[in-house]
């Protein structure tokens, strides 16, 4: 039976080891995962999922016992350190120089920039006075925001000298002493997500968003309709893409802004894309990324040679509630879909829980939140925590009306 080692993450790719026989030793952090996780992992093991030696320190003993066969995580939070324990253990997985790169956005940027690769207009700065220098000099908005960030925190929009100060302010009382200034890209964004192997990449979904003013996606569907015409350009930039950050094996998703001039490169990651997007792509083109995650790299199955065709479109939107205390929900009793509710205290910060189990019904809604509870303003991706729905239509347009529909019918009263 082959064996590996699985840090952090969601239910699904633990769900599918056990569908495929695959022993999975998990290493997660304490009251972070769903209770359900025991059933299907021989063991748990507790580390912060981001340290390296300390996952190392729970995981070499049980090496030494019986090898794993592979070190994977699929959560960013995990991207760098998984790839230290793979090398560390000789083991195969993403290496850690390829997250580096994935997770630095300044050596994103600065691996495109050494290749001539989607170049746009970039600086490091570590003051108020050399992220206004910046907008200066490349004369209309700029976007500031964490090199390693994640979750579209803390990302903010500059304009003047004004807003640079407030940016940079913001940015040094969340811990930051440095930041990567970027030219703004006008355009929608829209990802791709691929799966690789061996160095070969295929594209399995593109997909597009709606966004708050601050960045925060409370909507995903696909396919992508604002892509579709630039499909072949942007499934040749994503492939050199990962070819230039060194990605061989796995899943990635990458983001693109389509500006007037052609699709850049906004960044890019070693890891599935969130917000239930591999559940988008099965619902669209009945390809499971999940199984493939495992499947394709422990060598069962082969990886397919062509993108598939999306016979249907799918679409996931969270519910965007007024911050407050919440009294009540109303409108699930008549709402045409299953209804699943999460008991309190087990969302563990997950804004896609459950998500296996929408695969029962093709509307669902899933609710996360119970009265009493304190509903958090829309400030970034991790706030998005109050419950979401996902849908299958004929296509994206149908499946987004679907989701909006059923939204409609649903209220939280806030206090």
């Amino acid at each position: 039976m082959p064996r590996i080692a699985l840090i952090g993450g969601n239910a699904r790719p633990i769900t599918t080891a056990h569908e495929l026989g695959v022993d999975v030793v998990l290493v997660h952090e304490e009251g972070r995962y769903e209770p359900d996780f025991a059933d299907y992992c021989s063991r748990i093991l507790h580390a912060p999922i981001g340290d390296s030696a300390a996952i190392l320190e729970v995981l070499r003993p049980l090496h030494a016992e019986q090898p794993f066969d592979a070190v994977l995580s699929a959560t960013e939070y995990a991207a760098i350190a998984a790839g230290e324990v793979a090398d560390a253990l000789g083991v195969p997985g993403t290496t850690a120089r390829t997250a580096r790169a994935l997770k630095d956005k300044a050596e994103t940027r600065r691996l495109l920039d050494e290749h001539d690769l989607s170049p746009i207009r970039h600086a490091m700065v570590a003051s108020e006075q050399e992220t206004a220098d910046f907008a200066e000099s490349v004369g209309g908005r700029i976007v500031v925001k964490p090199a390693d960030g994640v979750a579209s925190l803390h990302v903010h929009v500059v304009e003047s000298r004004e807003d640079a100060a407030t940016a940079f302010k913001q940015l040094r009382e969340a811990g930051y002493t440095r930041a990567i200034a970027e030219e703004y890209l006008e355009g929608p964004v829209v990802s791709v997500d691929t799966f690789s192997h061996r160095g070969r990449h295929v594209v399995f979904g593109m997909s597009e968003y709606q966004m708050n003013d601050r960045f925060v996606e409370w909507e995903v569907s696909t396919p992508s309709r604002v892509a579709a015409p630039h499909r072949a350009e942007l499934t040749e930039l994503v492939g050199r893409l990962l070819d230039v950050v060194g990605l061989t094996d796995g899943p990635a998703h990458s983001e693109f802004v389509l500006t007037p001039t052609g699709p850049k490169v906004l960044e890019s990651h070693d890891r599935f894309a969130g917000s239930g997007a591999p559940e988008l792509v099965r619902r669209a083109c009945g390809v499971d990324l999940y199984r493939m995650f495992l499947a394709v790299q422990l060598g069962f199955e082969e990886l397919p040679q062509t993108s598939p065709v999306n016979d249907h479109g799918a679409a996931i939107r969270f519910f965007t509630p007024q911050p407050g205390t919440l009294k009540e929900i109303t409108g699930l009793d008549t709402v045409d879909a299953l209804v699943l509710t999460v008991p309190p205290g087990e969302a563990k910060g997950n804004i896609v829980p459950l998500l296996s189990r929408t695969r029962e019904a093709e509307v669902v809604v899933v609710i996360t939140r119970h009265p009493g509870d304190t509903l958090p303003e829309l400030r970034s991706v991790k706030d998005c925590s109050s419950g979401y729905v996902i849908a299958t239509g004929k296509d994206a347009d149908e499946a987004t009306a679907i989701c909006e529909r059923v939204v409609d019918q649903i209220c939280f009263h806030v206090e």
